[in-house]
C-alpha cells in the first residue's frame, strides 16, 4: 500500500510518500528496561544526548580520512572532481541519482580498519560516558560497521523514521552520529525524544527491507505514525567535535537536507557492549 510518512521536525512539517505492507506491533515494550546500555546516564528517559567527542586535531584528522574515502569511492565511479573539491560541494559533483547511489553504496558499509582515524579510541571515551566497556566489534556481523552518511540538498538522501533495535545485530547497541561537514539545524539528524518507551502496539510499521521510497528499497522498518498521531521529531544539532548519542530503540531518521547549496556529511558508528 502506498501511504503518506507525515512528520514535524521542530515544529516544521514534512512529507513523503512511502510504499509498503504497514501493521500495528505487539503490546509489548522493546527497549530493556535493566542492565541496557543507557541506564547510567541520566538522559535515559530522553534516550539521547549530545556529548563532547574530539579534540581539535581529531575533527581535522577524521574530516580528511572522511574526505579520502569519499574521493576513493567517486574515483572508483569515474566521478571527476576539482584540485579544491570541498564536502560541501559533492552534490556538484555526484550530480546524478545514479552516481550519488554508486559513490553510498561504498560509503555505507565500511570499517574501523578503513579510517585512518582511531575509532576504538571513541569507543572507550563513550565507555566513560556511559559505564559500560564498548566494543567497534558486533559479534552477529562478524566484523566492524561504519557508515558515511551523505545527504544532498534538495533531496530525500534519508532513511525514514525508524528504530535499529529491530535489526538484531543493533538490539544492544549505542548509537553514534557524529557531524562532520553542513551539519546544522537544517540538516543534522533527527530523534522523537522518549520514543524508545513507547510500546510496538502504539507504532504502525513496516517489516525490515518492507519500506520503498522513490524505488529505494530500505533496509530498516519504516515507522509511519503512532497512535499519538503523527510523528514529532527534533534536531538535537550537535556541535562539531560533539557526538549525538542515542537508545537503538529511539525512533530517528527522516534527516532531510535543506541547505540550499550545501551537502550534509555525517559519520554514524554503532559501539555494542563489549564481552567481559
Amino acid at each position: 500500500m502506498l501511504k503518506k510518512c507525515k512528520l514535524t521536525i521542530d515544529d516544521q512539517p514534512f512529507e513523503f510518500e512511502v510504499e509498503g505492507d504497514f501493521f500495528w506491533g505487539k503490546p509489548e515494550l522493546l527497549y530493556p528496561l535493566e542492565n541496557n546500555i543507557l541506564s547510567n546516564v541520566p538522559w535515559e528517559r530522553h534516550g539521547y544526548a549530545c556529548v563532547d567527542a574530539l579534540n581539535n586535531f581529531e575533527i581535522g584528522r577524521l574530516k580528511k580520512s572522511v574526505k579520502d574515502l569519499i574521493l576513493e569511492a567517486m574515483h572508483r565511479n569515474n566521478i571527476k572532481v576539482d584540485a579544491d573539491f570541498e564536502l560541501r560541494n559533492y552534490h556538484k559533483y555526484a550530480t546524478s541519482d545514479q552516481e550519488h547511489s554508486n559513490v553510498i553504496s561504498i560509503t555505507r558499509n565500511l570499517q574501523v580498519s578503513d579510517f585512518d582515524f582511531d575509532i576504538d579510541n571513541l569507543a572507550k571515551r563513550f565507555s566513560k560516558i556511559l559505564g559500560w566497556p564498548l566494543t567497534s566489534w558486533v559479534e552477529e556481523l562478524n566484523k566492524s560497521h561504519v557508515q558515511i552518511r551523505i545527504s544532498r540538498p534538495n533531496s530525500l538522501d534519508i532513511n525514514p523514521p525508524h528504530r535499529d533495535g529491530y535489526l538484531s545485530y543493533w538490539a544492544d547497541i549505542v548509537n553514534v552520529w557524529l557531524p562532520i561537514e553542513g551539519c546544522n539545524n537544517k540538516s543534522s539528524l533527527p530523534v522523537f525524544p522518549g520514543s524508545h518507551l513507547v510500546s510496538e502496539d502504539e507504532i504502525f510499521r513496516t517489516e525490515s527491507k518492507g519500506a520503498t521510497i522513490k524505488g529505494n528499497v530500505y533496509y530498516v522498518p519504516c515507522i509511519i505514525e503512532t497512535k499519538q498521531g503523527i510523528i514529532n521529531m527534533i534536531r538535537p544539532n550537535p556541535k562539531e567535535g560533539q557526538a549525538l548519542l542515542f537508545s537503538p530503540y529511539l525512533i530517528h531518521g527522516a534527516a532531510v537536507n535543506q541547505n540550499k547549496d550545501i551537502t550534509r556529511i555525517s559519520l554514524e558508528l554503532r559501539f555494542p557492549k563489549a564481552n567481559s
